[in-house]
């Protein structure tokens, strides 16, 4: 390997970078057009784009593009060339200022929910200058955003940006309340993104992982996580080589990638960054996901990245870490020694509970989609019921201020491990909860909901709006005070009273806990169907308009979108279904059943008495091979319903309760018919050939 210092962010057109190849003015005016987001002057814009063409052609590239993130959940480019004739018959390499500042790539074939018609093609990317420029395959790449004709948002990172204006201008109010020096606050954000990585010859022969990227049928090997000897397991030399090269190829476009271990279920496994701004987080998190894929075929794998691709053990998530700092460096979640007495953190904490605590239906929301209603609720994975963690201490603090009385907390104390030749250590005061939807770690939360294949944008631009608005709504009382410090006291404690529902520190997978949560008055939204028709309330209506974080159009196109993708991905995962029953599972279960039944023919003709054994498979195979024959003519007819209905708003309920439970149908018997069937006659490679490769 190369020094490592020198690989990070060789590949990324960066602050040094720019320092180095830019007018000192220049680079000063883009400096602040990045951090006070100051108009970009084209002739700023020009100079830039020739440095940075000369930087990417010494670094091998020829071409160039805008890297956007539309509605797809994954990233889009379209690249052009340097390449510009000279009029002589020879070419020269050119790069204006304007075409750096923006393209224009088709916006009517990307998911826009109704704000592009098929024949209104023109959209527009525009350069991102908050997140740098880098260079993969070839081609210089230019984060952007994406928007219609129009100017609505198209894309993922608009509303971002959005939000983070919003959190910013609504914490600076209330650190200008304080005194707290600060120019600027913004959200930061650490993604741990989980993944599956399954032999690539063995993963080509299932049709139902190739085309939906989840097993759709598969009985329960024999041993799956329950001895526990997976997570956190010696990593296999295949797959160690596949991490180390996954590190330099991530650290090259300047990627933190930090910590790398196996997770819980067999060939799981698990990669952390260190926490970044949450605009380029959200840009490394898709860069991560799209390079894991490419690393793992150059090593004869393929990595997974749906929520459930195996049934039974555990799904795999995106842990997105959040917190708030400003600019001089102070994170505003850090409780300090004395959070008692640390008022500044107790009303930003308060914030967040507000807003957890009105707004769970829009948490919810930010995780919705087909494949993540299979992980929600078990295998370590959250439940749906949103609920927050703050551990012991924390819970003591906000009851002693809601009762009116003073605090006696334990100071930290040493954990004694029991063996003198081992250190001491400070013990942390919150423990972890990892049934927890949205957990305090010690300075900052955790929302373990979001599924590793999406974008966690979506989240991001939720968490940072509800909590701008509870931010707005504490600033508005607190700037027109008499007495700041009453009218704080009394703000802390009335939040509190009224949100402390929100806190719930025990197992959120009980139905003890399903019983308290519906006594307490929260929502329990189980599937994306149950929590979409919610987006459009007039209440986030309201809330993005109020923050301009989306117009009520665009609202209402993401809603669009994102019931279709539902009703789309169950449709495709059903007709794939309904394709592997049919073509393969029931021939093979026919060619075994007439086996069989030559078998028992063969041995009442030579007189001997037929194995009880073989006649009960052969009974059962018969049953099973009738109840799948009945669950695949229906499943078909209501999968091809629901395509011919994709549009229609009453879909995701018909998915949910006409085409999922068929599915579930067909796969039990298909499953238990798989149990029964002798290994040779089986048509495609099983859960144990799947998480056991070598």
């Amino acid at each position: 390997m190369n020094n490592i210092p020198e690989l990070f962010g060789s590949l990324v057109f960066n602050r040094e970078v720019m320092k180095e190849r830019l007018p000192e003015e220049v680079y000063k005016s883009l400096k602040h057009t990045i951090q006070r987001g100051d108009d970009l002057d084209i002739t700023v814009a020009n100079v830039v784009a020739e440095a940075m063409k000369n930087w990417a052609i010494e670094k091998g590239a020829t071409h160039y593009t805008h890297w956007f993130q539309p509605m797809t959940g994954i990233t889009a480019e379209k690249h052009d060339s340097f390449v510009t004739p000279d009029g002589n018959g020879n070419v020269i390499m050119e790069f204006s200022g304007k075409e750096l500042i923006k393209g224009e790539p088709d916006a009517s074939s990307f998911p826009s929910g109704g704000l592009r018609a098929t024949f209104e093609a023109r959209g527009y990317t525009a350069w991102d200058p908050t997140s740098f420029a880098f260079i993969k395959d070839g081609s210089l790449c230019i984060p952007s955003v994406f928007c219609s004709y129009g100017g609505e948002a198209l894309d993922k990172k608009t509303p971002l940006l959005r939000s983070m204006e919003a959190v910013n201008d609504q914490a600076m109010r209330i650190l200008k309340l304080f005194g707290t020096e600060a120019d600027h606050v913004e959200p930061n954000v650490g993604a741990e993104q989980e993944y599956f990585l399954v032999d690539k010859d063995i993963f080509d022969r299932r049709e139902d992982l190739v085309v939906c990227g989840r097993t759709l049928f598969g009985a329960k090997p024999p041993k799956g996580q329950e001895l526990e000897d997976h997570y956190f397991g010696a990593i296999k030399p295949r797959v160690s080589a596949f991490m180390k090269e996954l590190d330099e190829e991530l650290w090259k476009v300047g990627v933190l990638s930090k910590t790398k271990h196996n997770e819980a279920a067999p060939c799981q496994h698990e990669l952390a960054p260190v926490y970044s701004s949450a605009n380029t987080a959200i840009d490394h998190n898709q860069l991560t996901m799209e390079t894991m894929k490419k690393v793992a075929e150059r090593h004869g794998l393929v990595c997974i990245l749906q929520e459930k691709p195996f049934e039974g053990v555990n799904g795999s998530g995106k842990h997105n870490n959040w917190s708030l700092s400003t600019n001089k460096g102070a994170n505003l979640l850090s409780p300090g020694k004395k959070p008692y007495d640390n008022a500044q953190f107790l009303l930003f904490l308060c914030a967040v509970i507000k807003a957890v605590d009105e707004h769970q239906d829009l948490l919810r929301i930010s995780v919705a989609t087909a494949g993540n209603d299979h992980r929600l609720g078990a295998n370590e994975a959250p439940p749906a019921i949103v609920s927050m963690f703050l551990g012991d201490e924390l819970t003591a603090i906000l009851n002693a201020i809601d009762e009116g009385v003073p605090y006696y907390g334990p100071e930290k104390t040493q954990m004694e491990i029991g063996v003198h030749v081992l250190p001491t250590f400070p013990k942390d005061t919150t423990d972890r909860n990892r049934t927890s939807p949205f957990a305090f770690t010690g300075n900052k939360f955790e929302f373990r909901m979001p599924g590793s294949a999406m974008s966690v944008a979506e989240p991001n631009v939720i968490i940072n709006t509800i909590v701008a608005d509870c931010l707005m709504q504490f600033a508005d009382e607190l700037e027109n005070a008499s007495d700041f410090r009453t009218a704080l006291s009394d703000l802390i404690r009335r939040t509190i009273k009224a949100h402390k529902r929100i806190i719930f520190n025990g197992d959120g997978y009980s139905d003890d806990w399903k019983r308290e949560a519906a006594r307490r008055g929260l929502l329990n939204l189980p599937t994306t169907a149950d929590a979409l028709p919610l987006f459009t309330s007039q209440k986030n209506i309201d809330l993005f308009t109020r923050h301009k974080v989306f117009t009520e159009k665009e609202l209402r196109s993401r809603q669009d979108i994102m019931q279709e993708s539902y009703c789309k991905i169950i449709a495709i995962e059903a007709i794939t279904m309904c394709d592997m029953a049919g073509k393969d599972i029931l021939p093979a279960v026919g060619a075994y059943i007439r086996h069989l039944a030559e078998t028992v023919n063969a041995v009442k003709a030579a007189g001997m008495p037929v194995p009880h054994h073989t006649t009960e498979t052969l009974k059962r195979l018969i049953e099973l091979s009738d109840e799948m024959s009945a669950s695949l003519k229906l499943l078909r007819a209501n999968a091809e319903h629901a395509q011919r209905n994709l549009g229609n708003e009453n879909c995701g309920f018909f998915c949910r309760d006409s085409v999922l439970p068929l599915m579930l149908e067909l796969r039990r018997a298909a499953d238990e018919a798989e149990t029964i069937t002798e290994r040779s006659f089986w048509p495609f490679p099983t859960y144990g050939d799947l998480l056991y490769y070598n």
